[in-house]
């Protein structure tokens, strides 16, 4: 996660965004986020009253999910699988931080 990526995803951290939203922030059509939230990759989307909400955390993994299906012809599973490795990464990096010991 670069350095701009930290400041939007807090930015955005106690802000929803709707699938359109997602979508242009994305540059990706609504219809590419509903096929991966019916397939199950966005774990963390809500549907409220029928409307698809998204944190901060969900935009940093559609971008990313995207980039990998475009920059390496990714199937939307792997995709996943590697955005998923990269948020615990990002986890572990951050709880490293806060005992006080910054990653190399």
């Amino acid at each position: 996660m670069n350095e701009h990526d930290i400041h939007v995803v807090s930015l955005l951290e106690d802000t929803w965004l709707t699938l359109e939203q997602m979508a242009a922030a994305c540059t990706v059509e609504p219809e590419w986020l509903v096929r991966h939230i019916e397939e199950g990759l966005f774990p963390h989307a809500e549907s409220v009253a029928g409307v698809w909400r998204f944190t901060g955390a969900s935009l940093l993994r559609a971008r990313r999910m995207r980039q990998l299906e475009r920059d390496f012809d990714a199937v939307p599973e792997l995709a996943a699988l590697v955005a998923d490795m990269l948020e615990e990464i990002d986890e572990l990096r951050a709880r490293l931080r806060a005992a006080g010991i910054e990653p190399g």
